[in-house]
């Protein structure tokens, strides 16, 4: 348990970043899990621009500090080329 106004403040804060940042983690699930619906019924056209509303809220989720960036850039290449492979 916190003792000091210090550790206290921090679990505030702490407790705080984990409600936002579950909200956001919950947030991208549910672009990405748009995106591999939309790859699976094989309609390229609602793949690509449910992949292109995804990417901004992974960058997003980069820049908020809830994703790493490799995995971010990772499961881009993947779904860019498993989109890409429904076009053609």
């Amino acid at each position: 348990m916190a003792n000091t106004p210090q550790s206290k403040k921090r679990a505030r804060q702490n407790e705080r970043r984990f409600e936002v940042n579950k909200a956001r983690r919950s947030r991208i699930r549910t672009f990405l899990r748009k995106v591999e619906e939309a790859i699976a019924s094989g309609n390229a056209e609602s793949a690509k621009a449910a992949l292109h509303a995804a990417q901004p809220e992974l960058d997003r989720g980069v820049t908020k500090g809830v994703l790493h960036k490799n995995t971010v850039a990772r499961k881009m290449s993947r779904l860019a080329s498993r989109v890409k492979a429904l076009g053609t």
